[in-house]
Formats: structure tokens, sequence, C-alpha cells
């Protein structure tokens, strides 16, 4: 009967990580997202059902994110391109930065306790679900301005803090990018482009932050679970252009109440974890 439940616990896990998969592929297309929002929260989870310590289970579910996010990006990426919706002039001008900043938060997960990472998301992300749920636009200028804040700072915080979140960027790059008068649509292709800027740097600085670190699940590179970041991405690689097609069929009003419910039911379930619920 041991074996037999064992069994079933491991066929449950492995079709909750498929399904976290699929669902975070249309995510990312429809949101821009890269899926982090949502595998994030459900790794944090299936890793408790696994006895893994709590010390390093958000480390685990941050870095295994960002490593799905990585094909999860190019695939969304393709698709939003062939539809004209990345901007790559601003591409062009933020990835370095972003890329920078996303390779300090991979390596500053060696000095931040688990529970932080967990108060990071979930602070970060209950602030920016309210901001999108607002009926009204924030508009801080008409269009994107070219100083040193811009093109420095502003990218630089998004890829620190979607490093140390496990998303793809979209949570942050969105609603600055909308902020600054960027369209919706516009700025949702954008950020899947980001993602796979801030993905790759992040997930060599949690790899080099986790080797050695003792009571890691079997299979695990640094932080990264190859098992888990296989049968996720396996899916959602497939999904994210279903996402892409959604997107475009919905109106800009209706995306960012989308974006920012998965935003807030993300942020709250972190924060009640981070603060002993």
């Amino acid at each position: 009967m041991g074996d037999s439940y064992s069994t079933g616990l491991l066929v449950s896990l492995v079709l909750g990580l498929v399904a976290t998969g699929a669902v975070a592929g249309v995510l990312a297309g429809l949101l821009g997202v890269g899926g982090g929002i949502v595998i994030v929260p459900v790794l944090f989870i299936l890793l408790d059902v696994l006895n893994v310590p709590e010390a390093i289970a958000m480390h685990l579910a941050v870095a295994t994110s960002l490593t799905t996010i990585i094909p999860t990006s190019i695939s969304s990426a393709r698709s939003h391109h062939k539809r004209g919706a990345i901007d790559l002039a601003l591409f062009r001008s933020w990835a370095p930065v972003i890329f920078a900043g996303a390779l300090i938060g991979g390596l500053l997960s060696k000095v931040i306790a688990s529970n932080g990472l967990t108060m990071i998301f979930g602070f970060v992300a209950l602030l920016v679900s309210i901001n999108m749920a607002v009926p009204k636009n924030i508009v801080i200028a008409e269009k994107m301005p070219n100083g040193a804040v811009t093109r420095g700072l502003v990218p630089g915080f998004i890829g620190l803090f979607s490093a140390l979140m496990g998303i793809g960027g979209g949570t942050l790059s969105v609603p600055t990018l909308t902020a600054f008068s960027v369209p919706v649509h516009r700025a949702v292709g954008t950020a899947s482009a980001f993602g796979l800027v801030i993905a790759v740097p992040a997930v060599l600085g949690f790899i080099w932050s986790g080797l050695g670190v003792p009571d890691r699940p079997p299979l695990s590179l640094g932080y990264v679970s190859i098992p888990a970041a296989v049968l996720i991405f396996s899916a959602s690689v497939f999904t994210a252009p279903l996402g892409t097609r959604i997107a475009h069929s919905l109106n800009p009003a209706r995306l960012k109440l989308a974006f920012a419910a998965f935003l807030f039911l993300s942020s709250i379930k972190m924060l009640w974890s981070a603060f002993g619920g």
C-alpha cells in the first residue's frame, strides 16, 4: 500500500507540473509574464508536499521557474514579433541593463533567505496588481523619456526584482511601459522578449548560489530542479502561442484586468506563506 501511495503521489505531482506548464504558457503569451507568476506559487506548494526544507524551498521555486521561462519566452516573443508587437528600439536600449540587473539578482540569492524571497514576491506583486486594477491608467509621460533614469535605473530595477521573484519581467515592465504611454499589446509583446534577457543570467546566478547546498531534491543543478523544469516547459512552450492569439483578440481593458487578477491572487498566497499563514 505504501508503494501504491508513493506511485500515486508521484503521478499526481507529474500531472500537476504539466498542467502548471500548460497554464503558464498561455499566460506567457497572454500577459507577457513568462508564466512565473503562476509557476512560483505552485512549485512552492509542491515542494512543501515533497517535504523540501523551507529554508531552500523558495529558492528552488524561483530558480526552476526562471529556467522554464527561457523556452517559453522564446516561443512567446516569436509569436508577438510576427504580429509586430515588440518595440525593437526599446528592447535594444533596455536589454543590457535588464541583463545586468537580473544577474545581480541571481547572485544575491546566495545571501537572501527563503522567507525574504517570498516576501519580495508577495509585496511587489501586490503593489503591481493594485496599480493594474485601477480603472484609469497611471500616465507618467506621453512618451518614453531618453534620460538616465529610464535608460538605467528603471530597466535595472525590473531585471533585479524579476530575478528575485522568478518571473519573466512582464509583472514589472508591462505597467512601467504603459505608464509611459506604450500601448498595452506592444508592452506585453516587448515584455515577452525581456523574459529571455532576465531568465538566462538569473538562472546562472541561482545555479552558482545553490551549488553544494544540502537537502536539495535529486537531479538539481544548483537551485534548479531539472525534472520539474523539463515537465513544466515541455507543456508551456506549446501553449504560449495560444495565449498570444487570445491576447490579440481581447481589448486592452480586459487584458489589464486579467493581469491584475492573477497578480493579486498570487501575491496574497505568497504573503500568507511568508508571514507564517
